[in-house]
């Protein structure tokens, strides 16, 4: 079912501790930026937000740009 070469969701960015741990994910197939904060035992997912309010998207050129990074 899944394949390890499967890149639908990246990570573009990482930063935290041994115990927490802030990451921006990306959605290769959409483009939509996800942030995800993790503490403990617990954890949170939600999409990033532009200035405007909308859901922050990445353009194919910059998805390109992250896969070919990896």
């Amino acid at each position: 079912m899944f394949n390890k070469d499967d890149k639908r969701f990246i990570k573009i960015f990482k930063e935290g501790t041994l115990t927490e741990s802030m990451e921006i994910l990306l959605d290769t197939e959409t483009g939509v930026n996800y942030l995800y904060i993790g503490a403990g035992y617990g954890m949170g997912i939600t999409p990033l937000l532009g200035p405007d309010g909308k859901v922050l998207v990445s353009s194919q050129r910059e998805i390109a740009n992250f896969l070919e990074n990896i």
